[in-house]
């Protein structure tokens, strides 16, 4: 894990809005879904952004005991899928909630389980998947940029074999 690389557009190191409570955001530097109307289109590009350890990130996170939470943003996280695996999985068993947000459709997401990006999904609990689209887009979603996304519980999911969406009222 501490050898994993990772291309990085920016962190949010006290965000409120990318999941409840105080959460630590990582904003992965590289997508494929160009989404018309993204908010973060700098972040499209890859390899433009700034390499980090997986250690080196943990270790920002850990500076803040606050942080309960860290979200996976982007660009697209699905689209670095094994470096961030091993960041999650290693978040995870330090005890920290997951979320990850991306183009992809859980349905995709799940078709190869020998996929870095099944991998990674395994590793997050909560999931807001689907493109965003401009003309569904709200300021009234929760965590969400536009109607079409879904959040979804990620264990009950991958349990049941199809998304499952989340009914716990921190997330919607």
């Amino acid at each position: 894990m501490e050898n994993t690389v990772l291309n990085i557009a920016g962190f949010n190191k006290n965000s409120i809005t990318d999941g409840p409570g105080f959460r630590f955001v990582i904003f992965a530097q590289g997508c494929i879904h160009n989404c018309k109307g993204c908010h973060n289109p700098e972040t499209h590009s890859f390899g433009t952004g700034t390499d980090y350890t997986a250690a080196q990130i943990i270790a920002m996170i850990k500076k803040n005991p606050m942080i309960k939470g860290v979200t996976l943003s982007g660009g697209d996280p699905f689209c670095q899928p094994k470096q961030f695996a091993a960041l999650a999985a290693e978040l995870k068993r330090q005890g920290y909630e997951i979320c990850a947000f991306t183009g992809y459709l859980f349905e995709k997401l799940i078709e190869d389980k020998a996929d870095d990006k099944y991998t990674l999904l395994q590793n997050v609990d909560i999931l807001i998947d689907g493109p965003f689209i401009e003309a569904e887009k709200s300021m009234e979603l929760k965590f969400k940029g536009s109607a079409n996304q879904r959040t979804i519980d990620v264990p009950k999911s991958l349990e049941a074999g199809k998304a499952v969406i989340s009914d716990s009222p921190r997330w919607i």
